[in-house]
């Protein structure tokens, strides 16, 4: 009968979701880079579908909001975090990151960040999703159809 090897993990993996974006989310415990591919991320990086952050999210407007939340918490440049991200659009691909960094940041340390989090919001997973399709409404959700005045 074979042998089962179970292997240390050096990572803790949560997931995010916000919309239908789904972020698979790894913190790296130790270490001072981790190589992924050809991307090589060092301690405090943060790299998104194989790519760092600022690249994936090239607008400048999101990188402010995963740097706040690294701010808030005092963790900025002590980490190592890789996500893969699926679905959805940019801003809650985002969103959905943020959300599984903060289940991650949980799980690591739950007594240093687990009342930041909650009082921020962080660990809060946002409901609010699409309105589905109904059937005779003329393609959207809420129209109506016009009705003839004669």
């Amino acid at each position: 009968m074979p042998v089962k090897k179970t292997a240390i993990k050096n990572y803790i993996q949560t997931v995010g979701r916000r919309k239908s974006a789904v972020a698979r989310v790894r913190l790296y415990k130790s270490g001072n880079s981790v190589k992924i591919n050809d991307l090589e991320i060092k301690k405090g990086g943060l790299a998104v579908n194989s790519m760092p952050a600022k690249e994936y999210f090239r607008f400048e407007g999101y990188s402010p909001r995963y740097d706040k939340f690294l701010k808030l918490l005092n963790a900025e440049g002590k980490y190592i975090f890789t996500v893969k991200v699926a679905g959805g659009g940019i801003n809650s691909q985002l969103d959905a990151m943020i959300h599984g960094m903060a289940r991650a940041l949980d799980k690591f340390d739950s007594a240093t960040y687990h009342s930041m989090l909650t009082a921020n919001g962080y660990l809060t997973r946002d409901a609010r999703v699409r309105e589905r399709r109904k059937v005779g409404m003329g393609g959207k959700a809420r129209r109506k159809r016009q009705s003839p005045k004669r």
